[in-house]
C-alpha cells in the first residue's frame, strides 16, 4: 500500500495513576506528544488526577481524548469481561461524560475517544461490542482505532469519524491484531547487554511476543508502518495495514518501562516522516 499520504501524529495514554500511586512520567512525555488519551476512572485514574491531567495537557497545547476502559482497576483494564451491549454503551457515556466535565471547566474541547486495553481488543474482534461502545461516543467526536477491524466497520456504519492508529510499542499478531500485554514488556536500551529478569514466572522469553524491545526495534517498527503501511508480525510475516486515507496517529504507552525513550524515538521517526511526506 506504500507510505501514508499525510501527516502522522503521536498519541500517548496519560492520567493512569490512582490516588497516591503514580503510573507513567506524564509531565516528561507531554512536551513530545500531539494527543493524550486520559483515563476516565474505570481502569485507572481518579477525579483529582483527571483534573490535573487535563490542566497539564492544556498548558502544553496537547489535544485531549477520553480513554474509557472496562471497570477493572486491579487488572488495569487488560482482563476481558463479559458485559451486555447496554452496559458497554452506559460505561462509555459515563466515563466520557466525566472527562467532559473537567474539559468544560478548562474550556478544552474533547478531541476524540480511544477505548483502552482489552476493551479496544474486544471491539476489534466483535462487531456488537464495537457498536455498543460507539453508541456511547458523543456525536461529532472521532474514535481512534485499528483499521481493518470491527471497530472500523462499526464506526463507518454508525457515521462516527474514524482515525487509524499505528503502534510504536505494541506488537502485532499474524492476523493484524494487537498483542495486548497485561503488563508492558521492558524496552531494552542499547547500552544494556542483557535483558532484565523476567517479571512473571510464567513468561516464556523465547516466544517472539515476549522478547524485549530495543530502541532500534521501536524505530524500525514505527518507520515500517508509516512508510509501507505494513508491519512485521510476531511470527515474522508481513501484515498489511489497511489504513486507507484515514487520519493517522501513532500510539505509545506511558506504562511501558523506558517509555520516555520510546516516545522520544517514535517522535523522531514521525517528525522525519512528516518532513518528507506530511
Amino acid at each position: 500500500m506504500g507510505a501514508i499520504k499525510h501527516k502522522a501524529l503521536l498519541n500517548v495514554d496519560l492520567g493512569e495513576a490512582y490516588g497516591n500511586w503514580a503510573c507513567g512520567p506524564d509531565l516528561e512525555l507531554l512536551p513530545m506528544i500531539d494527543q493524550a488519551n486520559i483515563a476516565c476512572g474505570f481502569h485507572a485514574s481518579d477525579p483529582v488526577i483527571m483534573m490535573e491531567t487535563v490542566r497539564a495537557c492544556k498548558s502544553h497545547n496537547v489535544a485531549v481524548g477520553a480513554h474509557p476502559g472496562l471497570p477493572d482497576l486491579q487488572g488495569f483494564g487488560r482482563r476481558e469481561m463479559k458485559l451486555d451491549p447496554a452496559e458497554l454503551t452506559a460505561i462509555t457515556i459515563y466515563q466520557v461524560g466525566a472527562l467532559q466535565g473537567f474539559l468544560s471547566r478548562e474550556n478544552v474541547p474533547l478531541h476524540h475517544v480511544k477505548p483502552h486495553g482489552v476493551l479496544y481488543g474486544m471491539m476489534c474482534r466483535d462487531y456488537e461490542v464495537a457498536k455498543a461502545v460507539m453508541l456511547g461516543v458523543p456525536k461529532g467526536v472521532p474514535v481512534f482505532g485499528l483499521a481493518g477491524t470491527e471497530m472500523e466497520r462499526a464506526a463507518n456504519e454508525l457515521g462516527v469519524e474514524f482515525w487509524a492508529e499505528m503502534y510504536g510499542d505494541v506488537k502485532y499478531s499474524k492476523d493484524g491484531m494487537l498483542v495486548i500485554d497485561r503488563k508492558k514488556k521492558y524496552v531494552l536500551a542499547p547500552s544494556h547487554p542483557l535483558p532484565p529478569p523476567l517479571t512473571h514466572a510464567l513468561t516464556n522469553p523465547f516466544l517472539p511476543e515476549n522478547r524485549p524491545w530495543s530502541l532500534p526495534d521501536i524505530q524500525s517498527h514505527v518507520s515500517q508502518q508509516l512508510t509501507t503501511s505494513t508491519v512485521t508480525a510476531t511470527d515474522g510475516s508481513t501484515v498489511q495495514l489497511p489504513v486507507k486515507n484515514y487520519p493517522i496517529s501513532v500510539c505509545c504507552h506511558s506504562d511501558s518501562p523506558g517509555c520516555v525513550e520510546i516516545v522520544r524515538t517514535a517522535r523522531g521517526v514521525i517528525d522525519g516522516f512528516n518532513k518528507e511526506n506530511g
